[in-house]
């Protein structure tokens, strides 16, 4: 599999069938290399993997991420598998621990140990491959990974990490673990607006969903955000860090601080300078070449 350079990432639950279909064709039309999505609380991981393939020629679907508690790792690995087969092996597998919200309150299980979860899960999908439709090839698998325990795991197990609400600083030090040689796919949420208050505004819209998670909550305190900074909707220096806002030219600056960095594929989240749940396509169009 040929990721490429650059990616666009999407929140998909608010989505309609149709604007899926639209920003999927728009996101290949415009040569983005792959398409990364989310399993929240709306779509199924795999149906829409499948209906998004479906719909694409060229471009690389990915889960960004998979639940790993919303299907046993069968389930995992015929769905894989199966996508793989008969999408002409442009399906990438993303897998993910997810939070203890997303886990226990939405699907009843008891959220456990992330890495000897993610250890045994990988152990059980090696199993399971037996089972699964043939390839000639095996299908890549990245990790959601902030810490640098799931970091190491995701450099011995995986392709590779997939590193979400990160900061250039983050991807420095994840690179280090992984070395030279595996991929590193980092999301990126950019905004094309000046004005700073109206930026931060939607910044902190965006990132109220977030900061309640501890995964994330402890992965920023690494990077060096104090509790004062992760309070009040964030400080301005935290939404700086998690949304690269302004110019064109700023925005870039931010993207290639990433692969000057490390990064080996960069994916942008374009949030709607009006604050809607849908992508700015100005910015993918502009961020495109």
């Amino acid at each position: 599999m040929d990721l490429g350079k650059k990616g666009v990432f999407w929140f998909t639950d608010a989505l309609t069938p149709a604007q899926l279909v639209e920003l999927a064709q728009c996101t290949e039309e415009l040569g983005y290399t792959a398409f990364w999505y989310p399993e929240v609380f709306s779509y199924e991981s795999f149906g829409l993997g499948g209906f998004l393939l479906a719909h694409t020629k060229k471009l690389i679907i990915a889960s960004g991420i998979s639940n790993i508690y919303s299907r046993d790792a069968t389930a995992t690995k015929q769905g894989q598998h199966t996508l793989a087969k008969l999408y002409g092996g442009r399906f990438l597998l993303g897998l993910g621990v997810s939070h203890v919200p997303l886990v226990e309150d939405a699907r009843g299980h008891q959220y456990r140990p992330p890495i000897a979860t993610m250890r045994a899960y990988l152990d059980a999908t090696e199993k399971a491959k037996e089972i699964a439709p043939p390839l000639d090839e095996p299908p890549p698998t990245v990790l959601a990974a902030l810490g640098p325990q799931m970091t190491a795991l995701a450099g011995r197990r995986t392709a590779g990490p997939f590193p979400y609400n990160v900061t250039p600083e983050h991807t420095a030090r994840a690179r280090a673990i992984i070395g030279p040689n595996k991929w590193l796919c980092v999301e990126q949420k950019v905004l094309l607006v000046n004005e700073p208050a109206r930026a931060r505004g939607i910044a902190r819209q965006v990132m109220a969903f977030y900061l309640p998670l501890t995964n994330y909550r402890n992965n920023w305190k690494r990077l060096g955000f104090g509790d004062e900074d992760l309070e009040g909707g964030g400080s301005d220096r935290f939404l700086d860090g998690m949304i690269a806002w302004g110019s064109e030219a700023a925005i870039r600056q931010r993207i290639q601080a990433h692969f000057d960095a490390g990064a080996s594929h960069v994916c942008i989240q374009p949030l709607h300078p009006d604050g809607q749940p849908l992508p700015d396509y100005n910015a993918l169009r502009v961020l495109a070449s």
